[in-house]
């Protein structure tokens, strides 16, 4: 940093220099100290202890850069109200900083720390405190001193359990610890009245916390976790929650009281081992948007799961009358058990020319499967949540007559030369495995219009997608790409669907506004900085105009 931004306060600006006509009225730089300096992305490596001589600064910004530290003459700035530090290499925080105590808002996120000061809690004026993206594990107990603060994100740390005194934080409407070690909540977070949005995600949390103060509380995101029991307890007293988020979880029923959330609007509950739900959801007054797949449901049909919400919700109310009727009726397995029970299912083969195995938890899926499909061409292949580690050779016997294969939810780690052969293949499902690559040969597959990529492990966006020119939908969520082409992806004139949500993309090339046949691009949960989610929020056409306008002329 020039010398002369430390000194603005105490040095007369050059112009006064060359014009000595300046009367009294007109001497500004004698008038006001310096308020604000912002210094963010550039490459500064150190900050001058000289800062102090900025003593009226109330906003200091020096946001991605490559400081390793900062300076102990930072507690000296008695009047910073906003300090953004985010974005850095910082590995420790100085004492000297707890001295601020008009901070309101202190942005540590993506830095490296892994200890904080213990005397955080003098801080009694921060209203926003982000520590995300860090190497924390743990949290000083003073934090429960922090009764002003609003916002507190301890997201992507190393946290394994939180100390019961945060609860204390009485004014805290915004608490974020996704991905972090979390086995359990502490049961006195269920105290903190101001909470209105709790972010759990990403955790290995068995359990939910009971909520009987959270009166509040309006969104509830806890997917991704080892939760197994949803119990009545948990939900009765949530009166205000619009968004319930339960997915990738391992609950096997859900309670009759789900009902009493009268205002959910958003409920999430793909992917977990639930086989019956009790109809009464469909009473849901507000229910906007409600998810299933994944699930092995007895009682309703994978046709009506694709129908949509509404639809489904139908169909609940009109069971409510049967249930009265008929409670918790369990079939009783008969001689007379349906074909669809038994280990093939012919039927399904010969009138549906679906090829279906799954959920079975099957290491290999068995010979008589692709026996009976010999002389009965499918078009369907489902061996989805199985325990498969790779794609089975004799799917390749299937190469003239199937379109569709989910191979989703299991460990593979590649994708064979035999899927390769499947030249009519239409629909590519593998989502959640274990997949770092593709192979070259998927370029044979030029027919290929859907791929489901999500969960798994790509580095890099898979080269050879660039050249299956058929493809209309890519949904690569949540692996850990980090660049795209825009230029090879503008020659996928069919593309009309990008999903790269919760990837580490760091930034998004302005070029990409150029591929106009994208009608859905989604790009949250990324850790760029631009486009803001603001512009995000505003949908798909509105990004990519954004873009077009940040290419260099």
């Amino acid at each position: 940093v020039p010398q002369h931004v430390w000194r603005i306060n105490l040095d007369t600006p050059e112009e006064a220099h060359q014009n000595l006509s300046f009367g009294a009225a007109d001497r500004w730089w004698e008038q006001t100290d310096l308020t604000k300096l912002i210094l963010a992305s550039n490459k500064l490596q150190h900050l001058s202890e000289d800062v102090r001589l900025l003593p009226a600064l109330t906003v200091l910004d020096v946001h991605d850069n490559q400081l390793t530290s900062l300076p102990s003459t930072l507690g000296q700035l008695e009047n910073l109200q906003k300090l953004d530090v985010s974005h850095n290499k910082l590995t420790s925080i100085p004492e000297e900083l707890m001295q601020l105590s008009h901070l309101k808002s202190l942005l540590l996120h993506h830095n490296e720390l892994r200890h904080l000061p213990d005397g955080f809690g003098q801080l009694v004026n921060l209203e926003e405190l982000d520590l995300s993206n860090n190497h924390l594990t743990d949290i000083p107990t003073s934090f429960a001193l922090l009764i002003n603060l609003v916002r507190l994100n301890l997201a992507c740390n190393q946290l394994k359990d939180l100390p019961a005194d945060i609860s204390a934080m009485k004014s805290l409407r915004q608490l974020d610890c996704t991905k972090n070690y979390l086995e359990a909540v502490p049961s006195k977070l269920a105290t903190m009245a101001s909470l209105e949005q709790l972010y759990l995600r990403k955790n290995k949390l068995r359990s939910l916390p009971e909520f009987p103060s959270c009166k509040l509380l309006k969104e509830l995101h806890a997917g991704e976790n080892q939760i197994e029991i949803l119990n009545a307890e948990n939900l009765k007293h949530l009166n205000s929650l619009s968004v319930l988020e339960l997915r990738d979880n391992k609950i096997k029923s859900v309670p009759d009281e789900i009902a009493l959330l009268e205002k959910l609007e958003r409920l999430d509950l793909a992917n977990n081992d639930i086989s019956r739900l009790p109809y009464t959801l469909g009473n849901l007054p507000q229910l906007k948007f409600l998810a299933l797949e994944g699930n092995p449901l007895r009682t309703i049909r994978r046709d009506l799961l694709q129908k949509g919400t509404q639809e489904l919700l139908k169909y609940l109310r009109s069971k409510i009358q049967d249930d009265v009727t008929s409670p918790n009726e369990e079939s009783p397995v008969t001689a007379m058990t349906l074909p669809s029970e038994s280990r093939i299912n012919m039927h399904a083969i010969t009138s549906l020319k679906l090829l279906e195995y799954s959920e079975k938890q099957a290491a290999v899926i068995p010979d008589e499967m692709f026996n009976a499909a010999r002389s009965n061409p499918v078009t369907t292949v489902n061996f989805s949540k199985n325990q498969l580690n790779e794609i089975p050779p004799r799917i390749a016997e299937l190469k003239d007559s199937v379109c569709d294969v989910n191979l989703g939810f299991n460990k593979i780690s590649s994708i064979s030369s035999e899927l390769c052969m499947l030249h009519k293949l239409t629909h590519l499902d593998i989502r959640n495995n274990f997949l770092t690559s593709l192979p070259e040969e998927m370029e044979a597959l030029t027919r290929l219009q859907v791929i489901n990529l999500s969960f798994n492990r790509f580095k890099v966006f898979p080269g050879v997608l660039y050249r299956i020119l058929a493809l209309e939908t890519v949904l690569l969520s949540n692996n850990q790409v980090g660049a795209i082409d825009p230029l090879q992806l503008k020659k996928m004139d069919k593309l009309g669907t990008l999903d790269l949500q919760n990837n580490d993309l760091l930034q998004v090339p302005p070029e990409l506004g150029n591929c106009e046949t994208l009608r859905t691009l989604l790009l949250e949960g990324n850790p760029f900085r631009t486009p803001r989610a603001a512009i995000l929020a505003k949908g798909t056409a509105a990004v990519l105009e954004y873009l077009r306008s940040r290419i260099p002329t």
